[in-house]
C-alpha cells in the first residue's frame, strides 16, 4: 500500500482520475479506440480504392486532368459515403457496448462506489463476490470462502481456494494463493482486494501481447471472405482477358489499363463493408428497441442461423418468482424448526446469491426470524458437484458446541446423512410425490459437533435430516405459445437444467414438451459421444445435469449439424455459453454470463428471444440482397463490356462512366437495411452459402447480359450510333437495369405484391431520375463524355428495360421455386 500511495480507505477519487489519465484505460485490448480520423483512413485501405487511385495517377501523369478529377471525385464521394455510414454505425455499437460494460465495487475517499472496469488504476480497493470477473491483477487482503476460477490463465479446470498470506516472490503464477488475475472468474466466497496492475501490465495482457491471438472466425465473416475469392477469380479472368483483346486490336495500352481497372472495379461491391456495417448497426438498434442487445455484431446472423435453442427453465419458461411455499419435517408436516435452520443458513451465506435464498430469508422474516443470538463460525460454499451448502454458527454462550447447518439438493444432502430403509423410502417417496405436482424440493440437515476453527467437505458426514423446503414457481402463461412461435420459426427448445427429474417433467408437460423425451445427468454420463448424439436430436428434457454435462450437450448438437443457441445467466452457464453458436444471456446475470454470451436480453422471456430472431433473420437477409443483387447486375454488365470490347471499334463505356454508373446504382443499396423482409426468410434459419450466391450471380447476371446485347444490336444496326451516342444510351440502360433488378429480385415473389420500404422505393427513383437528366447536363455530360439522345433512343431505351424487368420476373419464378425444392431437399 505505501509503494502504490494507497490505505485500506482506497484511493481518493481526483487520485484515481489523475493516475487513469497517466496509465490509460484498464484494458488488453488490441484495438485502439476508433476515431472518425482513422476511420476515414480505413476507407482507403480497400484495393479497390487504391486501384481508383492509380488510375487516377496515371491520369495525371498523362495530363488528363478531366480524367484524373472525375476519378478522384468518385473515390472521395464512395470513401465519404462509406465512412458517414460506418462511423453513425459504429458509434451506435459503441452506446450499446457502453450499456453493458462491466462495473466492479471500488473504495474510494473512504466509501463502496461502483464503477466501471475499464477505470480501475493500481492502488484501488475492491470488492468481489461469487459470479464477478476479476478486472486487474491484485492482492488479497480479506477473503472468505473465496475460489477462483483461473483456467484461462492456468489451464486448470478446479477452483482454487484464494487467502491472504505472504509467499515467495519466486512463486510460479499457479501458486500464488494470495493473488488474483485479471481475465479469471469468481466462484463462490467474497475478498478485498488491492490492485497491483491494471491494462497490459496483467499477467493475461501479456500473454495477449505476447500470442496476439485473433478470435476464431465467425460463420459470417468467413461467408463475406469466400465471396471476396470469388470476386477476386471473376476479377482476374475479365481483366487479363479484356487486356489481352485490346493488345491484339493494338489500342492504346493507358486506356485498355484504364478501362480493364474499371472494369474489374465495376464487378466489385465496392461499398460491401459500408452495407454491411450499415445494416448490421441499424440489426442491432432496432434489436436493442425490442429489448435484445448484441454485443458482436455478426452474431446477428448466428442468431438467425439458430435452429436450436437450449435454456434452463427458471425464469424462462416459468415465471422466475420463486416463493418458499412451505418448511415441513421428515414427517411431511409443517415445522417452524426447519425454517429456522434454513433461515439461518441462507442468511449467513455470502457465496452465490440466488433466489432460493432470498425466498428462504423472506420467508423467515415474514415468520419473524432473525439471526440475533448466532454467530457464524465458517462455511463450506455451494458447488455444483456436492450441490450443497454448509453454514457453521454457534449459539451466543454455547462456545464448546458448534452447530453444522447444510441445505441443498435432495439427493445430495440425503447421501451424507444416516438414516434407516424405511425412512429413505419414505423421504423419496414424498420428494418424487411433491416434485410431479411442480414444487421444487431442497432438503436441510444438521449436526451438532465440538467446537473447532475451521471445517471442510469431511464434515458433512453423518448428519441428521431436518426436512424440506418446498419451492414453486408456476410456469409462464404464454411459454406454451412462445415454444409454439419459436417452433413456427424452425426452432426446437432444449430445456437443460439441473433440477430434479420431476419437476422438470412436470413444467415440460405444462409448456407443450414431451415429459417422456427425457434424458438425466446420471444417463448422460454412461454415453458414449456417438450414443448421446443420437439421442440428443430426439431428447427435449436434460435434468439433474452439472456444467460439463450441459456443454457436452451443447456440442453434441452441435455434432450433428444443428445450430445451437444457448440461454444462460449463471455461473455454471459460462461454459456452454462459450461452446455454443450463439451465447444468450440476460442483463442482470453474472458478470462471467454476460461476458460469455453474444446477445443479451434485457428481459429474461423466450418472446424477447423470438423477436430478436426474427430481427436477426430480417437484418442478415437484407445483407445478402445487397450482396446478391449488386454482384449479379455488375457481373451481367461487366460480362456484356468483356463480350463487346472485341466486336466494337471503341470501347462499350469509358473507364470514368464505368466508374459513374457503378457509384449511382450504389447509392440505393445504402436504403437497403430498411427494406422489407419477406416472411419466409424470418421463419426459418439463415446460412451464408456462397455457391447459391455465385449461382444467383450467374443466372441474373447473364439475363441482364443477353439485354445488353439486345441493347448493342439496336444502337449499332437500327440507330447506327456513333462512339459517344452508343456510350450514353448504354449507360443510361446499364444504370436503370441496375436500379430495376434491387426492386425485383428484393423479394422471392411477385415484385408488386412486396412493397419496398419507402426510403429504398425513393431513392431508387431518384437515382432513375437522374440516370435519364445525366446525358442533358451540359457541362456535367461533356465531363462524362455524354451526348443528349434523341427521344426515339430515350423511348427504346425504355422499352428495353420493361422488357428486362418483365423477363427477370419470370426467371425469377422458376428459380426460387427450384431454390425452394433444392432446400427442402437438403434439409
Amino acid at each position: 500500500m505505501a509503494i502504490l500511495g494507497t490505505s485500506a480507505n482506497g484511493l481518493a477519487t481526483a487520485e484515481a482520475v489523475a493516475r487513469l489519465r497517466r496509465r490509460g484505460a484498464n484494458s488488453v485490448e488490441d484495438q485502439p479506440r476508433v476515431t472518425a480520423l482513422k476511420l476515414l483512413l480505413h476507407q482507403f485501405e480497400s484495393p479497390l480504392v487504391l486501384i481508383l487511385v492509380f488510375a487516377a495517377v496515371i491520369s495525371i501523369v498523362l495530363r488528363d486532368w478531366v480524367e484524373a478529377s472525375i476519378i478522384l471525385a468518385i473515390v472521395l464521394g464512395s470513401t465519404l459515403l462509406g465512412f458517414a455510414q460506418e462511423y453513425r454505425a459504429s458509434t451506435a455499437v459503441a452506446a450499446l457496448r457502453r450499456r453493458l460494460a462491466l462495473t466492479v465495487q471500488v473504495v474510494r475517499d473512504g466509501t463502496v462506489q461502483t464503477i466501471a472496469t475499464g477505470a480501475i488504476v493500481p492502488g484501488d480497493v475492491i470488492r468481489l463476490a461469487a459470479g464477478n470477473l476479476v478486472p486487474a491483477d491484485g492482492v488479497v487482503l480479506e477473503a472468505k470462502d473465496f475460489l477462483v476460477t483461473e483456467a484461462s490463465l492456468t489451464g486448470e479446470s478446479f477452483p482454487v481456494e484464494k487467502q491472504r498470506g505472504i509467499l515467495p516472490a519466486d512463486t510460479p503464477l499457479a501458486g500464488r494463493t494470495n493473488c488474483v488475475f485479471l481475465g479469471t472468474s469468481v466462484r463462490s466466497g467474497t475478498a478485498t482486494v488491492l490492485v497491483m496492475k491494471t491494462g497490459r501490465d496483467t499477467a493475461f495482457g501479456a500473454v495477449a501481447a505476447r500470442l496476439h491471438e485473433r478470435a476464431p472466425e465467425t460463420e459470417f465473416a468467413r461467408g463475406v471472405r469466400q465471396f471476396g475469392y470469388l470476386l477476386v477469380r471473376v476479377m482476374v479472368v475479365m481483366v487479363v482477358f479484356v487486356l489481352a483483346v485490346n493488345h491484339v486490336l493494338e489500342r492504346p495500352i493507358i486506356e485498355s489499363l484504364l478501362f480493364a481497372v474499371a472494369l474489374a472495379v465495376g464487378i466489385s461491391p465496392e461499398l460491401l463493408p459500408a452495407i454491411v456495417s450499415v445494416t448490421l448497426a441499424r440489426g442491432a438498434r432496432a434489436m436493442a428497441r425490442r429489448g435484445v442487445i448484441v454485443r458482436r455484431l455478426e452474431a446477428i446472423e448466428d442468431l438467425g442461423s439458430m435452429d436450436v435453442l437450449c435454456t434452463d427453465k427458471t425464469g424462462t419458461l416459468t415465471e422466475g418468482v420463486i416463493a418458499l411455499d412451505a418448511a415441513v419435517g421428515p414427517d411431511a408436516r409443517n415445522s417452524a424448526e426447519v425454517l429456522r435452520l434454513a433461515y439461518l443458513n441462507a442468511a449467513f451465506e455470502t457465496g452465490i446469491e440466488n433466489p432460493l435464498d432470498a425466498a428462504i430469508i423472506a420467508a423467515g422474516e415474514r415468520a419473524g426470524l432473525a439471526t440475533a443470538g448466532y454467530g457464524k463460525i465458517d462455511e463450506i460454499p455451494y458447488d455444483f458437484i456436492r450441490k450443497r451448502l454448509t453454514i457453521v454458527v454457534a449459539r451466543e454462550g454455547e462456545a464448546a458446541e458448534h452447530l453444522i447447518i447444510t441445505k441443498g439438493a435432495f439427493a445430495n444432502v440425503l447421501a451424507v446423512c444416516s438414516v434407516d430403509a424405511a425412512l429413505r423410502e419414505r423421504l423419496e417417496a414424498y420428494y418424487r410425490q411433491k416434485g410431479t405436482e411442480g414444487y421444487r424440493l431442497l432438503a436441510v440437515a444438521t449436526k451438532s459437533v465440538a467446537a473447532r476453527e475451521r471445517y471442510g467437505h469431511e464434515d458433512e458426514r453423518g448428519m441428521s435430516f431436518s426436512g424440506f423446503l418446498l419451492f414453486f414457481d408456476p410456469p409462464k402463461a404464454d411459454a406454451q405459445n412462445t415454444i409454439r412461435d419459436l417452433a413456427a420459426l424452425g426452432i426446437r427448445v432444449k430445456v437443460i437444467t439441473g433440477d430434479n427429474r420431476y419437476v422438470a417433467a412436470h413444467v415440460a408437460a405444462a409448456i407443450g414438451l414431451d415429459p417422456e423425451a427425457m434424458l438425466t445427468g446420471e444417463e448422460v454420463a454412461r454415453l458414449k459421444d456417438e450414443s448421446l448424439w443420437h439421442l440428443a436430436e430426439r431428447t427435449d428434457l436434460f435434468v439433474e445435469v452439472d456444467p460439463q454435462q450441459k456443454e457436452r450437450i451443447v456440442r453434441a448438437l452441435q455434432r450433428i449439424g444443428h445450430a445451437v443457441g444457448y440461454l444462460g445467466d449463471g455461473i455454471n452457464d459460462a461454459p456452454s455459453l462459450h461452446a455454443a453458436d450463439v451465447g444468450i444471456s440476460v442483463e442482470k446475470a453474472v458478470d462471467v454470463a454476460r461476458e460469455s454470451a453474444d446477445v443479451i436480453l434485457l428481459q429474461h422471456d423466450l418472446d424477447v428471444l423470438r423477436r430478436g430472431v426474427e430481427d436477426g433473420r430480417a437484418t442478415f437477409a437484407n445483407t445478402l440482397k445487397y450482396i446478391s443483387i449488386t454482384t449479379s447486375a455488375n457481373f451481367g454488365n461487366m460480362v456484356s463490356m468483356a463480350l463487346a470490347t472485341p466486336l466494337l471499334p471503341f470501347l462499350p463505356l469509358a473507364a470514368k462512366q464505368i466508374l459513374l454508373n457503378n457509384f449511382l446504382s450504389d447509392l440505393p443499396s445504402i436504403a437497403i437495411s430498411t427494406d422489407n423482409v419477406d416472411a419466409e426468410h424470418t421463419t426459418r434459419a439463415q446460412r451464408w452459402n456462397v455457391n447459391e450466391v455465385r449461382r444467383f450471380m450467374i443466372v441474373f447476371g447473364l439475363i441482364s447480359t443477353a439485354f445488353d446485347l439486345l441493347t448493342f444490336i439496336l444502337l449499332l444496326q437500327v440507330f447506327e450510333a456513333d462512339e459517344a451516342t452508343f456510350q450514353t444510351a448504354w449507360f443510361v440502360v446499364s444504370l436503370l437495369t441496375e436500379l430495376a433488378v434491387v426492386l425485383v429480385l428484393r423479394t422471392h415473389g411477385p415484385a408488386l405484391r412486396s412493397m419496398p420500404s419507402r426510403l429504398l422505393l425513393w431513392t431508387t427513383l431518384a437515382v432513375g431520375v437522374l440516370a435519364l437528366v445525366i446525358p442533358y447536363a451540359g457541362p456535367l455530360a461533356s465531363a462524362f463524355g455524354f451526348v443528349p439522345l434523341p427521344w426515339h433512343l430515350i423511348l427504346a431505351t425504355l422499352l428495353i428495360v420493361t422488357a428486362y424487368i418483365v423477363s427477370t420476373e419470370a426467371a425469377k419464378a422458376g428459380f426460387f421455386r427450384n431454390d425452394r425444392g433444392g432446400a427442402v431437399n437438403r434439409a
